[in-house]
C-alpha cells in the first residue's frame, strides 16, 4: 500500500524548524500538486529553488521527514509557480514513482487541507497561527486549540462462498474496481458503519464481520479500516443509484482487472481472490 515505504521510516514528529535548502516543498492548488515529472518518475522542488525566485522561507511549515530528508509545506494564498514544474492531479501519486515521495505528497496534502480549512478559528472567527510546540493551530484571541481532522471510515468485502460485491463509484474520478466504503458516523461502531452502509449501498445484510488491517489516506484526509464479513440472508443486490454505477456479485475466478499496489481496497480484493473469505 501507499505508506509501505520500507527500508525507509516515516517520521511524523511534529518540529519548529528552519528550512534548508535540500529540504523538499510540496506546494498544492486544489486537488493538484507541483511536480516535475518523466512519465511517472517525478520530484518536487526544494527550498533552495523556490526561494531563490521568490517565496520566502517564512512561508513554509514544517510537516515531517522520510529517513533523512525534510518536507516542508508551501503556505501561502499565491499560487506557487516555478520553471520546470507543473501541476498535475493527485490521482498521478497513485502510479507515481519514488514511492516514498508519493506517499509524502498524499500525506501533506492531508496537512494542506487541514491548514487552508482552518485559517479562522471556528470559535471566534480570529485569525489562527501554528503552535510552537506542537501539530497544531492555535487562536492567540480566544485560546482555541485546533488538531488535524482524522475521519473513520469503513472498507467492507461483502463475500458469498467464492463469490464478493464488487462496486463502481458513481460521478467520481476513480473508475477501478472499489468495495463497500463509508465514513463512521456519530455514536458508531466500525462494524455498525459496516452494517449500515451495506445495507443503504447494495441493500444486504452482512454477518461474521473480521477485521482486515488498517491505512491512513490522505486523499481525502481518512483512517480506512478494512473488513471481510459474509452476507446474512437474501444476496439480491438493491444498489443505490446515486452512489454507485455497478454493483454485482464477482467470483474469484472473475477478478482480472489490473490494481495497483497503492491502496487497501486493490489489496483485499486480491487478497479474497488468491485466498478466498475463509483465508481471513
Amino acid at each position: 500500500m501507499i505508506q509501505d515505504i520500507a527500508p525507509k521510516t516515516f517520521h511524523n514528529e511534529y518540529e519548529n524548524t528552519e528550512p534548508k535548502d535540500d529540504d523538499i516543498v510540496l506546494a498544492f492548488s486544489d486537488r493538484n500538486i507541483l511536480v516535475a515529472a518523466d512519465g511517472f518518475r517525478f520530484s518536487c522542488p526544494t527550498v533552495g529553488e523556490i526561494c531563490k525566485n521568490g517565496p520566502e522561507r517564512s512561508r513554509l511549515q514544517y510537516l515531517f521527514s522520510i529517513d533523512n530528508w525534510r518536507y516542508f509545506l508551501y503556505m501561502s494564498s499565491e499560487k506557487l509557480e516555478l520553471e520546470g514544474y507543473h501541476y498535475d492531479s493527485l490521482s498521478f501519486l497513485r502510479k507515481a514513482r519514488p514511492k516514498s515521495l508519493s506517499f509524502a505528497g498524499e500525506t501533506a496534502y492531508h496537512l494542506y487541507v487541514w491548514y487552508r480549512d482552518n485559517k479562522y478559528c471556528g470559535r471566534c472567527g480570529h485569525l489562527t497561527e501554528p503552535h510552537e510546540n506542537m501539530r497544531a493551530l492555535k487562536c492567540p484571541e480566544c485560546g482555541n486549540t485546533i488538531f488535524p481532522k482524522i475521519a473513520p471510515a469503513i472498507i467492507a468485502g461483502i463475500t458469498d462462498g467464492d463469490k464478493i460485491v464488487i462496486t463502481r463509484y458513481a460521478g467520481r474520478e476513480y473508475k477501478g474496481m472499489s468495495l463497500i466504503a463509508g465514513f463512521c458516523e456519530i455514536g458508531e461502531t466500525a462494524e455498525d458503519t459496516i452494517r449500515r452502509e451495506a445495507m443503504e449501498e447494495v441493500g444486504l445484510k452482512v454477518k461474521n464481520i473480521r477485521y482486515y488491517k488498517t491505512q491512513p489516506w490522505g486523499f481525502d484526509q481518512n483512517l480506512l479500516i478494512g473488513y471481510f464479513c459474509e452476507v446474512d440472508g437474501s444476496r439480491e443486490i438493491k444498489m443505490d443509484e446515486n452512489e454507485l454505477a455497478v454493483a454485482e456479485w464477482m467470483s474469484r475466478d472473475e477478478i482480472n482487472e489490473p490494481m495497483g499496489p497503492i491502496s487497501m481496497t486493490a489489496e483485499m480484493i486480491e487478497y479474497f481472490r488468491v485466498n478466498g473469505f475463509e483465508g481471513k
